[in-house]
């Protein structure tokens, strides 16, 4: 029996704070026209800023890896077949509909009708079927592996696009709501890094390098207008200028607090609303399974168990978030409190580390240029050392972070929050991916979890966490919390940061 999709969850909730900092932020980097940020301009007024921390290395999310993109672009200036809500239901964008076919390998859109693209051209199936297509053939980065099991997509009419699955697969759609599922017009992608072309409720207005991003409402948009004709995505990288710009008027809203501690003048001053809920943005301690040292199980589950992580989390996060003991959010059906697999024990952790010959050896700790990283990599440095391990700490520019340990798994240890939704698979099922992580059961669970019923999916993704948890695949330090300030009269704000993108057409000013 062919099942109907529309506007109800097919998905269950899974949050990811794009709010937050993420393995694939990027620093700062290409040009733009000239333009000032808004600031605090009063009741009614249609121009908001949002004060952020990583800027994006382009506009093209396609050619780049870097969540701070998708945060800027996707659901503002592109849009998908499908999104997601709040509560990490799946729900219609630019599909208005859709019905999955009982052998759950294909999947009929149908679209909305009167979209079109910033440059003018209407939105047809054939635009979808050129962005599914484009993914597999043009897309330079790791996200694009999620479209491969599409086997074919075809415009069915201008307006209902029928897509075929290779094989069944439980997280396609979800995928979906995600930069991948981005639709993008046949004859806008000529320039993607500076002039990207959308759908979405904004456009690119200008892009003043290191400083910030202004976006400006479409006032073509298909769906509801957005309240603010202007948005500037202000970049500022230090914790306690970010919180002077709100506390200045140069920004109506912190989106990523970077200093817990400084909550508390703003939870005692009546001009703000302080934001607390969750995501699904880890923070991991990730490690280079590819080097000596770390290839050894006995050793990685050493570092973990040295790792006090309750303290860790009151020091470096003012006990904001949560314990997680494997990749895998309290928000997600297959989630299992599993903090008990390697406890906090420092005196184990030293004797395997002897037992083992890592005693004395040195670990490269390379940390990217974010708050959060730089203040957990002095704590587990200690505690690492505390253990026997000798620690050596090299910070770098979130470019070079990118090229060097994402890319080219120039490391031993890094610190780093990923954001993307159910990430745990490709974190640790991909041997090619930069945590050079082989295990052939976690891949085999994982390819099992896909291809069956939802509830063998769960059952399988909860057998993935426990294993990439006992094997000590890398460790969990906290999950990152959703912390936001805003001017009081701003709402619109979400509690929870959930999916890749920051939704800026559903905030207005009372």
């Amino acid at each position: 029996m062919t099942q109907l999709f529309r506007r109800r969850a097919i998905v269950a909730v899974a949050t990811a704070s794009v709010l937050a900092l993420s393995a694939c932020n990027a620093g700062s980097s290409t040009t733009g026209s000239s333009g000032s940020a808004s600031g605090q301009a009063g009741a009614g007024s249609k121009d908001v800023a949002i004060g952020l921390v990583l800027e994006p290395t382009s506009m093209d999310f396609t050619k780049s890896d870097g969540a701070a993109i998708a945060q800027a672009l996707l659901g503002n200036v592109y849009e998908g077949l499908v999104k997601v809500d709040e509560k990490g239901a799946v729900q219609p964008a630019l599909a208005k509909s859709w019905t999955i076919s009982p052998d759950r390998k294909t999947y009929t859109f149908d679209l909305v009708e009167g979209a079109k693209f910033s440059n003018g051209a209407p939105l047809t199936a054939d635009d979808v079927v050129f962005s599914i297509n484009r993914v597999k053939s043009d897309w330079a980065v790791s996200v694009k592996k999620s479209m491969d099991v599409v086997s074919e997509a075809k415009a069915v009419s201008p307006t209902k696009v029928q897509v075929t699955l290779a094989r069944p697969s439980n997280s396609w759609l979800y995928a979906m709501t995600t930069r991948i599922g981005a639709v993008f017009s046949r004859t806008g992608v000529a320039d993607l890094a500076t002039k990207p072309v959308g759908t979405g409720p904004y456009t690119l207005g200008e892009w003043r390098r290191g400083d910030s991003i202004v976006l400006r409402r479409n006032d073509s948009y298909h769906g509801a207008k957005p309240y603010f004709e202007r948005v500037t995505l202000r970049y500022i990288k230090d914790a306690a200028a970010l919180s002077n710009a709100l506390l200045s008027g140069t920004i109506d809203v912190i989106g990523t607090v970077q200093s817990p501690e400084s909550l508390q003048q703003f939870t005692s001053n009546d001009k703000y609303k302080v934001i607390e809920g969750t995501t699904n943005g880890e923070v991991m301690l990730t490690m280079n399974s590819s080097r000596p040292l770390l290839k050894d199980k006995a050793v990685r589950q050493a570092i973990r168990q040295a790792i006090d992580h309750k303290s860790l989390l009151q020091t470096c996060w003012a006990g904001h978030g949560t314990l997680l003991g494997a990749m895998v959010p309290p928000t997600d059906p297959w989630y299992e409190d599993l903090t008990g697999v390697a406890p906090f024990d420092r005196a184990k952790a030293t004797q395997a580390l002897k037992d083992t010959g890592a005693a004395g050896k040195t670990l490269r700790l390379r940390l990217p240029a974010a708050p959060y990283a730089t203040t957990c990599g002095q704590v587990v440095k200690s505690d690492l050392e505390q253990a026997g391990l000798k620690v050596s700490i090299d910070q770098v520019d979130f470019p070079t972070w990118l090229s060097d340990v994402f890319k080219g798994a120039d490391y031993d240890l890094t610190i780093v929050a990923h954001v993307e939704p159910r990430d745990i698979g490709r974190m640790f099922g991909n041997p090619d991916y930069y945590t050079k992580y082989d295990n052939k059961a976690v891949q085999a669970e994982l390819a099992a979890a896909d291809a069956g019923t939802e509830a063998q999916q769960v059952e399988h993704m909860k057998k993935v966490a426990r294993l990439t948890a006992e094997d000590a695949a890398s460790d969990v330090l906290f999950l990152m919390p959703n912390l936001v300030v805003a001017d009081k009269d701003i709402t619109g704000l979400p509690t929870n940061a959930v999916g890749e993108t920051l939704d800026l057409a559903h905030l207005s000013r009372s």
